[in-house]
């Protein structure tokens, strides 16, 4: 079963979609004539995205500006879409932090377990029983390499990405026979533009040019694995590497290497 056609009042919801990946799969699925529910803290880069989308490609783009990481403001949304025919929904929203977890500022770091993990777990246990009702729908989740293995300078991030990374998995051989679709998006750097010089960041410095993948070519990758109901898509090189390193090296030999060099990134 392919993933549902776009109709007049389903909605794909498309969370951290102000950049990056967020913002391409937003593109992808208005192109492919969806229409969304968009999801960010940013509202102007929302409200600009969604006028583009809909000028462009004659859907509905509804924005939501919100903290995903505050269970306050998270709980109303999350009953909002429990309520709605969401025909998919892209949990992409994240954040990841550098270096010794003994020196950064906890708050944040709680901050992150609240986006990564549960505002996964809470919007997609707020969906399913009516994806399930209808017998289609379709879930992305966002996960990454990283949560394969254990990396120091890193630790808050792998830890959310190994938990939804088995979420996952497991959800969707749960929902196998539904007609529900679960996707793993697993992807390593991804960039919509090469940066200038002056402007890029210290993970733009230290990764090469060659190991980055596009943000656009992601989104259609994952959207498509999503319509053939793939277990995991691993876009890039370095993504790719890191999943095998993760599944088969030991953590002993391992996780002191990759912790080498995100202790770079933590400056």
């Amino acid at each position: 079963m392919s993933l549902p056609s776009p109709a007049p009042e389903a909605r794909a919801v498309v969370t951290g979609a102000s950049s990056g990946i967020g913002e391409a799969l937003a593109t992808e699925l208005a192109a492919r004539g969806h229409s969304l529910i968009i999801v960010a803290r940013r509202g102007e880069l929302l409200e600009a995205l969604a006028k583009k989308l809909e000028a462009d490609h004659g859907v509905t783009v509804e924005i939501r500006v919100l903290d995903l990481s505050d269970r306050d403001a998270r709980t109303p949304f999350a009953d909002e879409i429990a309520g709605r025919e969401i025909s998919i929904l892209c949990n992409n929203a994240g954040i990841a932090t550098f270096g010794p977890v003994s020196g950064l500022d906890p708050a944040y770091e709680r901050d992150q377990v609240e986006l990564n993990a549960v505002a996964v777990h809470d919007l997609t246990l707020a969906v399913i029983p009516g994806m399930i009702a209808r017998g289609s729908g379709g879930i992305l989740i966002t996960g990454s390499a990283a949560g394969n293995m254990a990396i120091p300078n890193n630790a808050t991030y792998a830890a959310t990405k190994a938990f939804v990374n088995t979420f996952s998995e497991s959800l969707r051989l749960e929902l196998k026979d539904s007609g529900v679709h679960v996707t793993l998006l697993a992807p390593g750097p991804v960039r919509t533009e090469t940066p200038d010089p002056a402007d890029a960041s210290i993970v733009d410095k230290l990764v090469p040019d060659f190991l980055w993948i596009d943000s656009a070519y992601t989104a259609k990758l994952s959207l498509d694995s999503l319509a053939k109901n793939k277990m995991r898509v691993v876009p890039g090189l370095l993504s790719k590497g890191m999943s095998i390193a993760g599944q088969y090296s030991p953590r002993a030999i391992s996780a002191p290497i990759v912790g080498s060099f995100y202790k770079k990134l933590g400056g």
